[in-house]
C-alpha cells in the first residue's frame, strides 16, 4: 500500500463493517469540516456559537475535534446560526 487512502480502498473491499464505518466518518469529516470552516469564516467563536444554539462551549469543542457524535438536532442547532444547511441525498 503507497498511501491512506490506497489503505482504505483494500479495507473497504475486504471488510463490509469497516467499509461502513469508514464511510459513516467520512461524511461526519465533511459535515463538521464545513461547520468549523464556516464558523472560523464569520470570526465567530466557538463560545460564540455555543451562545447562540444554547448549548455548552464544551460541546461545540467536542464535537469539532471528534470526541463525540452529535445528534442531529444538535448539528441543526449548529448548524442553522451559520447558514447551513443539511441535505439528504439517497445514494
Amino acid at each position: 500500500m503507497k498511501n491512506w487512502n490506497d489503505y482504505k480502498t483494500y479495507v473497504k473491499e475486504i471488510d463490509p463493517q469497516a467499509k461502513k464505518d469508514i464511510e459513516e466518518i467520512e461524511e461526519l469529516v465533511v459535515i463538521v469540516g464545513a461547520i468549523i470552516e464556516k464558523r472560523t469564516a464569520l470570526g465567530i467563536s466557538q463560545r460564540d456559537l455555543a451562545d447562540m444554539c444554547g448549548i455548552p462551549q464544551s460541546s461545540v469543542a467536542r464535537i469539532e475535534t471528534f470526541k463525540t457524535t452529535p445528534k442531529i438536532d444538535t448539528l441543526l442547532k449548529i448548524m442553522q446560526p451559520l447558514g447551513l444547511r443539511l441535505t439528504v441525498s439517497v445514494a
